[in-house]
């Protein structure tokens, strides 16, 4: 019997829970459908019920719109797509077809990129998120209580936020490891001419 060390054991074949590949790949990718098929029932009863929605431009603090019919469209748009995009992610593991995930895979990768930008626009410009919170409607839940906190303290704080996201989605087993189908398969008999 051959004793293999746990921690080899553990990033060979997990990455997203303890789980195999193809199990964690099913689990986020239904993480994701659940999550954007609740935006998209909030987006479809805030378009079929536009008063329950609608903010003034006192409870906004400006003269905009907060959400249009357009940039509803867009949205709702945006939804479908992250669930179709959802949908292949998990049906591709459930089948094992990798071709059905790298739509999920360009997400995940335009979602990393995305974070990135925000943590060194944090960095470069610290003061950007109290601008940022100033902005915010006066009736905004804990606008104060987060604005009292000291700057310096609240870039950590979101800095350290960001890295915890941006740690979970680098944290991806090797390569040859999530490629293996268990077995090697055996290669095929020679070939015998006739």
């Amino acid at each position: 019997m051959k004793t293999v060390a746990p921690w080899t054991r553990f990033y060979s074949n997990s990455c997203c829970l303890c789980c195999h590949v193809r199990t964690g790949t099913i689990l986020l990718g239904v993480w994701y459908l659940i999550i954007n098929a609740v935006v998209l029932l909030i987006l479809l009863s805030a378009l079929a019920d536009p008063d329950q929605y609608h903010f003034s431009s006192s409870e906004l603090g400006g003269d905009f719109e907060f959400m249009d019919d357009a940039n509803m469209c867009i949205a709702i748009a945006i939804s479908l797509l992250m669930i179709l995009i959802c949908a292949m992610a998990t049906y591709g593991a459930y089948k094992q077809r990798a071709a059905w995930i790298i739509p999920f895979f360009c997400y995940q990768i335009f979602d990393f990129a995305l974070n990135t930008l925000v943590a060194v626009t944090v960095l470069v410009y610290p003061n950007s998120i109290q601008e940022y919170i100033r902005q915010l409607p006066p009736n905004f839940p804990y606008r104060d209580d987060i604005m009292s906190v000291n700057p310096t303290c609240l870039v950590l704080i979101i800095l350290l936020f960001i890295s915890i996201i941006l740690t979970f989605k680098v944290l991806l087993p090797p390569y040859d490891d999530a490629t293996v189908n268990g077995a090697a398969k055996e290669p095929p008999p020679p070939y015998v001419s006739a």
